[in-house]
C-alpha cells in the first residue's frame, strides 16, 4: 500500500467516526463499560492476591533443633535452611529469647516457672516463597541434620493454595468473557457502519478496490474507538478505585489495599491492548463476513 493511499484511508477512518457520531458514541460507551468491568475485576484480583500473600507470610514454619546441638551446629543448620530454594525468610529464635517471651506472655503466672531451667530449644522461624511447594519444603527441613521437630500447618497452606488457584481461574474466566463481549460489540458496531455505507463500498469494489483497501478505514475506526475507550476507562477506573478506598477505609482496615499507582502502567497497557485488539479484530471479522455475504471476494494485494 502506497503512502498516499495509507494516508487517505486513515483519514477515511477518522471521517467515518465523525459522520457516524451517534454510533461511535454508543460503541465507545459500551466498550468503555466493558473495559471498566475488566479493570475493576483485575484490581479486585490483585487485592485478593495481595491479601493471600500476606496471610501466607504469616503461616510460618517453626524448625526446632536438638537441645544437645552446639552453637556451631545450630548455625550450620540455619545456613542450610537459608540456601534452600523455596525459603523466603529464615529468622533465628534463640532459646533464651523464646523463654523470656513466654514468661512475659504469662503475666503474673510467670512466677510459677521461677527457678525452672529453660526447657525450650533454639529454633528458626521460616517463611516459604511458594505455598504450592509447602509440603516438599517441610520434608526437606526435617532431613536437615540436628533438626528435632518441625511445626507447621499444612492444612492452612493447602487451603490458601486452593483459594489462590480458584481466584486465578475465576479471574481469567471473567476477563476472557468480557474480552469476547467487547469484541462482539465492536464487531456489530462496524457492521452497522458498513451497512450505512453500502453504496460507497459497492462503488469501491466496482472500480477494483482490493479487500484491504476497503477494510483499512474500518480497522482505523475500530482502533480509534478502542483507544478512546481505553483512555476514558482508565481515568474512570482510577477515580472509582480511590473513591472506594476512601469510602470503605474502615472496612478495609483488616488489610492494606494495593496502591493504584503501582499498577497504573499495567492497567493502561491492558486497556490499550484490549481496546486496539478488539477494535482491529472486530473490524476484520465484520468486514470479512460482510464481503462474503455480498459475494464479493476480491483478490488481495
Amino acid at each position: 500500500m502506497k503512502g498516499s493511499s495509507f494516508k487517505y484511508l486513515t483519514k477515511e477512518g477518522f471521517r467515518s467516526i465523525r459522520i457516524n457520531g451517534l454510533m461511535s458514541l454508543a460503541s465507545v460507551t459500551v466498550l468503555m463499560a466493558t473495559l471498566l468491568l475488566i479493570g475493576l475485576g483485575t484490581m479486585i484480583y490483585f487485592n485478593i492476591s495481595n491479601l493471600l500473600t500476606t496471610i501466607e507470610r504469616q503461616n510460618v514454619i517453626m524448625v526446632y533443633l536438638d537441645k544437645s546441638a552446639t552453637d556451631e551446629e545450630v548455625s550450620q543448620a540455619g545456613n542450610k535452611i537459608k540456601v534452600m530454594d523455596n525459603i523466603q525468610d529464615c529468622i533465628f529464635v534463640p532459646k533464651d529469647d523464646a523463654f523470656k517471651a513466654q514468661l512475659e506472655s504469662m503475666g503474673d503466672d510467670a512466677v510459677l516457672l521461677e527457678g525452672l531451667d529453660n526447657p525450650l530449644p533454639d529454633a528458626y522461624k521460616v517463611v516459604v516463597k511458594d505455598m504450592e511447594s509447602f509440603s516438599s519444603t517441610v520434608e526437606q527441613l526435617k532431613k536437615i541434620e540436628h533438626v528435632d521437630t518441625v511445626r507447621e500447618n499444612s492444612d492452612v497452606a493447602d487451603k490458601l493454595v486452593n483459594i489462590r488457584q480458584a481466584v486465578t481461574g475465576i479471574g481469567i474466566g471473567i476477563v476472557g468473557l468480557l474480552f469476547i463481549v467487547a469484541l462482539f460489540i465492536i464487531s456489530n458496531t462496524i457492521r452497522i457502519t458498513m451497512f450505512a455505507r453500502k453504496l460507497e463500498i459497492s462503488i469501491m469494489k466496482a472500480v477494483g478496490a482490493t479487500n484491504w483497501f476497503i477494510r483499512w478505514p474500518f480497522m482505523i475506526e475500530g482502533i480509534i474507538l478502542g483507544v478512546i475507550s481505553a483512555v476514558v476507562s482508565f481515568g474512570l477506573l482510577a477515580g472509582i478505585y480511590e473513591l472506594v478506598k476512601y469510602v470503605c477505609s474502615d472496612l478495609l482496615a483488616i488489610f492494606t489495599p494495593i496502591s493504584f499507582s503501582s499498577y497504573a502502567g499495567l492497567m493502561i497497557g491492558i486497556f490499550l491492548i484490549v481496546g486496539v485488539v478488539t477494535g482491529s479484530l472486530g473490524s476484520l471479522f465484520s468486514m470479512g463476513k460482510y464481503l462474503k455475504e455480498q459475494g464479493a471476494v476480491i483478490n488481495e494485494d
